[in-house]
C-alpha cells in the first residue's frame, strides 16, 4: 500500500474507525484508482471522521466533492473515494461485495 492509503488509513484508524478496507481497483474497470471503506461507530462518528479527515490530509489532498448523510459519507479525492459508513448501511449496501467481484469476467 502507498503512502497516500497509509496516511488516509491512518487518520481513520487513529480516529476509531473501525473495518478498514483499501481496495486497489488500478487494474479493475473502474473509475478511481483506490477504494477505502471505513465503519464509524454511529450517525455522529461518521461526520467527526470526516472532519478528522478534512483537517488531516489537507491541504496535500484535494477534496473534489463530498456527499454526506448521517450514516454514510463518500469522500472524492479524484483518484480514491472514501466511504465511511454506519455499520447497518455498511451491511445493507454490502460494498466489500462489489468491490471485490469487479472486474471479474464473466462468461456468456
Amino acid at each position: 500500500m502507498n503512502n497516500r492509503m497509509q496516511k488516509i488509513t491512518d487518520v481513520l484508524d487513529k480516529n476509531k474507525a473501525e473495518a478498514i478496507e483499501v481496495f486497489d481497483l488500478r487494474e479493475k474497470n473502474y473509475f478511481v484508482d483506490y477504494a477505502i471503506i471505513a465503519s464509524s461507530l454511529g450517525t455522529k462518528h461518521t461526520t467527526a471522521l470526516l472532519d478528522h479527515l478534512k483537517k488531516e490530509l489537507k491541504p496535500e489532498e484535494n477534496f473534489n466533492n463530498i456527499d454526506e448523510s448521517g450514516d454514510w459519507v463518500v469522500v472524492d479525492l479524484g483518484d480514491v473515494l472514501i466511504h465511511i459508513m454506519t455499520p447497518e448501511y455498511r451491511v445493507k449496501y454490502d460494498m466489500e461485495t462489489f468491490l471485490t467481484e469487479l472486474g471479474k469476467e464473466t462468461s456468456f
